[in-house]
């Protein structure tokens, strides 16, 4: 091996360089690219930066067999290479001189390549020297120095995406190529604003930087056997090997240890290329859909428990138990231990704990044969063949391999939240000789075991799953029949059913307690979409849709409470005049007065009256009576009383009883209802004066005396009092902790700062957002982080408005509005909230504001939760996060696996960490986190 710190320039230097078929896709996100964004231009330019450890290995002629039409490169004297360790710097320098040269000619469309210098080399040398090349004479072969090998689904990609050779046809996109057009969209957008302020000065001394001033620690690796050991002890920046990575190269490495009179070259090559295929195949389907890559990890965690003997350990058992399996030394001795024994060499804790007292397991021992190549080729098959069905799991109505009605149940089992079932589902869809009709008689049973066990009767998460998990795998190799695993479920869910029903019980009494209701039941989405659905079955026409139905926006609802939780109009106030306010929150929280809207709304509009609520109107409200099956039913009553609450609830409950074949006993019955009060007999009082409510809920959220005799005083304090009441209906009551007055702006403290925030309203046309800096230091601190904080905040900032010599400075953002127009009030509200959450997120990011200071003070709930709990593994849904916070998670934590990152701009995974835990699992898919406490 040979070592020694090489810049770009010389790197490049006749050597063409490939991705070999052992690695994974390009896999850097948008904090990777910032952090090397900020070391290419901050960086003097008298100094140099190490940017990392590159290992290659050059290869020999019969290693390139299949490099097709690029050989002629290494015939005029080029040293092929492949990217051990590194590809993911490797990749990113590539990209950025890329869309360095395309944006250099952009701006200068007068110029060719040849009349463009950079760093005294043209453009024409520059792509000449790190991007492709023409083979001479006639230049019909173009040959790019760096790429992936021709069977990776990135290759055609890069070269036709990226690199932007032109062509018709189509190119597979992943995961992977996904964060290559990522990457091209970052530098190109960086380098256009680059340009925009420094000109071809500013490129010039970038390209100075990236080509000669950041070096490689070049490591040359000359050994075979070398090469699969550094790989699998090396680690991307910022990025770690997956185990589906490891164990590709471990399984490759291992094809080159059989003795040659045993398994000749030409079987290791075709056993490599099986591997390979499988490989492909997998990334192929992992990263099939753009927007939800799947886990590496969970997948092969999930094949091995239908392949292999399954153990009650948890953590990375599966992968000691391949990278075990799948060893040298299995291909040199043979060893017989007790199963048993085996799964205790593996760290981690019990996998299921109430298992392990009821269950006496009898032992069993392996034979850990001798591997075989067949073993191999067998293993690596079935993890490609089981890869698409995989994928069916996720998305379903994607599946080619589903019919509709099955697409429906897989569809049903996401939306529950499938727990530990997912690898028996992949299982019994790959089962092509089963009947549609016994799949979905499989799929209903699972779903109504995670209703009934998890849902209603709130089982710890690795319920049963040992047990079934073991069918599982003995359903995989046609050792039992789905008969026999559809009979344990139903079982199962069987004996189950009593304790779950009391369980339930007194879950939905605990949450009329903390006045939740069944708003508190995290699982009462899925039961109203359920109960939907049984009206647009008997309507023949589907009216909801479920995504829609979960992922409402931050400021909107989506499960409407038909009477308010506090209700403040006339006509609520009036029919429930009865019922004290305890009494009205209960009622408020049954299961009757819930209803699935089919278009979020803003919560600031759940406080309309019935008959408001029933009718569309212009202020952008969808009617109950243009709404889903459930809203249209509601809306055919003419008021909304506490009778028909208590009569609906009866109804829904039981519908979740012929549903899920299931019987309530008559006193759990009555305590589901809970609002059995409404039927005891009660005087009804004489009805309220309207004029009085009126006045109360006028002195409820201002003082009357803050009105000034000045008409434009009196609207500019109507509008600061509206803009605190629609806070104060979405849960944003951190922005307004002020009492408005009859001025044009309204300030909001910004905690241990030397600055605050502001908005002003300018002649009645414009909304203004301010940072006011109380002092010029203050002010110094700010512009030297300018333009960071137009990056995070989105765009340019007014710096320089304030009067010279004053000792205040401001900086501004302005947007002009028909200020005091009922109807744009609130979209005016939406803008400020946004750009308050933008600016206040960029001072963070820029350590001018603690992320421990921030006002989202609710999420201490949930630590308080976590300290008190203390359990080793912690597993929450996200619907179980927003019972626990009481409001609603933004979209970002649906969305994006970066959210539930620690950073300093991410409040709640750093709360989650201060508490003592890691997040060990995200699954957007599935609605969830695993935590696993630290060990101290």
């Amino acid at each position: 091996m040979t070592n020694e710190l090489q810049p770009l320039s010389l790197l490049f230097q006749n050597r063409l360089f490939r991705i070999p078929d052992y690695q994974r896709g390009y896999a850097w996100q948008q904090s990777q690219l910032i952090d090397f964004w900020d070391d290419v231009t901050n960086l003097q330019k008298e100094r140099y930066h190490y940017i990392g450890l590159l290992s290659l290995k050059e290869l020999e002629k019969k290693e390139i067999e299949t490099w097709g039409s690029d050989i002629w490169m290494v015939e005029v004297g080029f040293t092929a290479c492949h990217v051990v360790d590194g590809q993911q710097r490797l990749t990113t320098f590539i990209i950025l001189l890329n869309e360095l040269i395309e944006i250099a000619k952009l701006n200068n469309p007068d110029k060719s390549e040849e009349d463009i210098v950079l760093g005294f080399e043209t453009l024409k040398d520059i792509k000449k020297k790190y991007i492709c090349r023409h083979r001479p004479p006639n230049n019909q072969i173009t040959t790019y120095l760096f790429g992936y090998e021709v069977d990776n689904p990135s290759s055609d990609y890069l070269k036709y995406r990226i690199f932007g050779e032109p062509y018709s046809g189509g190119v597979n996109e992943t995961y992977y190529t996904k964060n290559l057009m990522n990457a091209k969209k970052f530098f190109n957008e960086n380098l256009v604003e680059l340009y925009k302020n420094e000109g071809i000065k500013g490129f010039n001394e970038l390209y100075s930087k990236v080509t000669k001033k950041l070096m490689f620690n070049i490591h040359v690796i000359d050994d075979e056997y070398d090469v699969f050991v550094a790989f699998e002890t090396m680690n991307n920046r910022g990025k770690k090997l997956t185990n589906l990575e490891l164990l590709k190269n471990r399984l490759i490495y291992l094809t080159t240890l059989y003795p040659d009179d045993f398994f000749d070259e030409l079987d290791k090559i075709d056993l490599r290329k099986q591997i390979n295929n499988a490989w492909k195949e997998v990334y192929y389907q992992l990263g099939r859909n753009e927007k939800n890559a799947l886990s590496d990890d969970e997948f092969l965690r999930a094949h091995w428990i239908c392949y292999f003997s399954y153990s009650r350990k948890k953590g990375d058992d599966y992968i000691n138990f391949l990278l075990n399996k799948f060893s040298s030394k299995k291909i040199f001795e043979m060893k017989i231990v007790d199963s048993n024994d085996f799964e205790d060499s593996f760290s981690g804790f019990t996998y299921d704990d109430e298992e392990t007292i009821i269950e006496n397991d009898d032992l069993e021992t392996l034979e850990l044969s001798k591997l075989t190549p067949n073993e191999i080729d067998s293993y690596v098959n079935s993890l490609k063949d089981l890869s698409m069905y995989w994928y069916d799991t996720y998305f379903p109505n994607e599946s080619t391999n589903l019919t509709p009605y099955e697409r429906t149940w897989v569809d049903k089992l996401n939306r529950i939240g499938i727990v530990y079932f997912r690898p028996l589902v992949m299982v019994i869809i790959s089962k092509r000789d089963l009947t549609e009709e016994q799949r979905i008689h499989a799929f209903r049973t699972i779903e109504r075991f995670i209703f009934i066990c998890f849902r209603i009767g709130s089982n710890q998460a690795t319920f049963r799953s040992s047990e079934f998990n073991r069918l599982t795998k003995k359903l995989y190799w046609n050792e039992i029949d789905l008969d026999v695993v559809i009979n344990e479920i139903e079982a199962t869910t069987n004996a189950n059913t009593d304790y779950a029903l009391q369980n339930y019980v007194t879950k939905i009494e605990k949450n009329f307690d903390s006045k939740l209701g069944y708003y508190g039941w995290n699982t009462v989405r899925y039961f109203l979409y359920e109960y939907e659905i049984s009206l647009a079955k008997k309507n023949n026409i589907e009216k909801l849709d479920w995504n829609l139905f979960t992922r409402s926006e931050r400021d909107k609802v989506s499960i409407e409470h038909i009477l308010p939780q506090k209700p403040s109009k006339y006509y609520w106030r009036n029919t429930y005049r009865q019922f004290d306010s305890d009494e009205i929150i209960s009622l408020s929280g049954s299961l009757g007065n819930l209803l699935p809207l089919s278009q979020s709304i803003n919560s600031s509009l759940q406080n309309d009256s019935f008959e408001d609520k029933k009718i569309s109107k212009l202020d952008g409200r969808r009617g109950y009576e243009n709404g889903s099956h459930s809203e249209i039913e509601v809306s055919k009553y003419e008021d909304w009383t506490a009778e028909i609450i208590y009569q609906r609830s009866i109804k829904l409950l039981n519908f979740m009883e012929k549903r899920w074949k299931f019987s309530f006993s008559a006193d759990q019955f009555k305590r589901l209802v809970y609002v059995s009060f409404v039927r005891d007999g009660r005087e009804i009082p004489k009805d309220l004066l309207k004029e009085k409510v009126l006045e109360e809920n006028s002195k409820s959220y201002t003082d009357l005396d803050n009105f000034s005799s000045n008409e434009l005083g009196n609207k500019q304090l109507s509008f600061w009092i509206d803009f605190i009441n629609y806070c104060k209906s979405i849960g944003r009551d951190n922005l307004v902790n002020r009492k408005p007055f009859a001025q044009n702006w309204y300030d909001i403290t910004v905690p241990n700062a030397q600055f605050h925030l502001s908005f002003t309203i300018t002649s009645s046309k414009y909304i203004t957002l301010l940072i006011y800096a109380y002092d010029l230091d203050m002010f110094v601190k700010l512009e030297e982080r300018k333009d960071e904080i137009e990056y995070h905040f989105g765009d340019k900032l007014n710096w320089y408005s304030s009067r010279t010599g004053s000792t205040a400075k401001r900086i501004l953002y302005k947007q002009e509005y028909d200020i005091f127009n009922p109807s744009k009030k609130q979209e005016i509200f939406d803008w400020m909230i946004k750009k308050y959450d933008l600016i206040y997120n960029a001072l963070i990011e820029v350590e001018l504001i603690n992320a421990g200071d921030s006002p989202e003070s609710r999420f201490s709930f949930l630590k308080q939760y976590l300290q008190e709990k203390n359990d080793e593994i912690i597993i929450l849904s996200f619907s179980q996060i927003e019972e626990i916070i009481n409001s609603k998670l933004c979209d970002s934590a649906y969305n994006y696996n970066a959210y539930w990152k620690c950073s300093k701009t991410h409040v709640l995974p750093n709360l989650i960490f201060e508490s003592g835990y890691d997040i060990s699992n995200i699954s957007l898919i599935d609605e969830k986190i695993v935590l696993k406490k630290r060990i101290q």
